[in-house]
């Protein structure tokens, strides 16, 4: 059992976490197509895709027509690269773009918003 304080220094640490930021691609692996985005919060990134499929609302309709012939079963999500923790904040938005428009060019992928 963790002690008060330590409970408290444990807590205050897990705030100040940033999360992680990079490029990440879904997967279709009924036809092989890729998607790739980019996102400020990769954690975040996949349950925020995964309801919007599942709602019918994703932003890009390629992505959406597949998930709905092939079902959820047939994707797959999948974190590409993750940026240091300490990439200057006015340089992320910049980086992301050019680390997104890379791997939708290596991967022959459509690019998410």
């Amino acid at each position: 059992m963790l002690s008060k304080e330590s409970r408290k220094e444990a807590i205050r640490k897990f705030k100040e976490q940033k999360p992680p930021a990079g490029i990440y691609a879904v997967r279709c692996t009924a036809t092989g197509r890729v998607w790739v985005g980019m996102s400020r919060n990769l954690d975040a990134a996949r349950n925020g895709c995964w309801f919007c499929l599942r709602i019918g609302r994703h932003q890009e309709p390629s992505l959406q027509d597949e998930w709905n012939t092939h079902g959820e079963s047939a994707f797959k999500y999948e974190i590409l690269d993750r940026l240091a923790a300490d990439v200057h904040p006015l340089e992320l938005n910049d980086l992301l773009k050019l680390k997104k428009s890379d791997w939708s060019a290596r991967l022959g992928a459509q690019r998410l918003l």
